[in-house]
């Protein structure tokens, strides 16, 4: 007679009421953070748009709501950041080595996030007031795309978005006890979000997918976090 053998889901771990807490929190706060930060640069800034334009539009452009702009975009940063708590927190939840792998896989995706988000903090302010001036403008505006292309398109966004989507299907497959609905939403989410490294390949559609991959993904955090806040004890 012959035995199927079925793998189990990992469980949750039963003494993990504080990291319930801070992931629940984390991810709450990263959700609400995101989806402010884009709304108010979407409208002061037509963002993410207005970074097809060419690299003087966008300047001009900054400099209608130069402290805005950078207020909104540390917003992001912020929120970009406390996926490092969230992986930390979630990979506690999850016994063994991929509860090591959620934590590190995390980690990765806010640090690679936060530099990207950041140059617009750091580096665009003095940028913007540079290429008003006509010694300076060239090499402001050379400065600005290297940033944009490398830390901006490169790194922060077609890497972080690698990174968030291997994070999420981690997480799912760690906290194997999650409701079939909630492994659903993030798998899907994580999907549309990994659609965002084709972008830099010219398919347009890839924009589209990954936004909406990231609304899904961001609705996932919130229902994650009830679930987690739910089940601490």
């Amino acid at each position: 007679m012959s035995t199927s053998h079925r793998a189990t889901p990992t469980p949750i771990r039963a003494d993990g009421s504080r990291h319930r807490i801070v992931a629940a929190v984390s991810m709450t706060s990263a959700a609400v953070l995101a989806t402010a930060g884009f709304t108010a640069l979407g409208s002061v800034f037509d963002y993410p748009d207005i970074l097809k334009e060419p690299t003087a539009t966008i300047l001009d452009r900054y400099r209608e709501h130069p402290t805005t702009v950078s207020a909104w975009f540390l917003v992001l940063t912020v929120s970009a950041a406390l996926l490092a708590p969230t992986a930390v927190s979630l990979g506690r939840l999850v016994a063994g080595r991929l509860g090591r792998w959620v934590t590190g896989v995390g980690v990765a995706a806010a640090v690679v996030q936060v530099v990207g988000l950041s140059r617009w903090v750091l580096f665009v302010p003095g940028l913007s007031s540079d290429a008003r001036r006509p010694d300076r403008a060239a090499d402001a505006l050379h400065r600005f795309e290297l940033l944009h292309t490398w830390l901006g398109e490169a790194l922060g966004e077609t890497v972080g978005y690698a990174l968030t989507a291997t994070f999420t299907l981690l997480v799912i497959r760690g906290l194997g006890q999650l409701p079939r609905r909630v492994r659903l939403l993030g798998a899907s989410a994580a999907v549309l979000v990994a659609t965002g490294v084709l972008i830099q390949l010219g398919l347009e559609v890839a924009e589209l997918t990954n936004f909406v991959g990231y609304l899904a993904w961001s609705l996932w955090l919130v229902v994650l976090s009830v679930v987690l806040w739910r089940g601490r004890r």
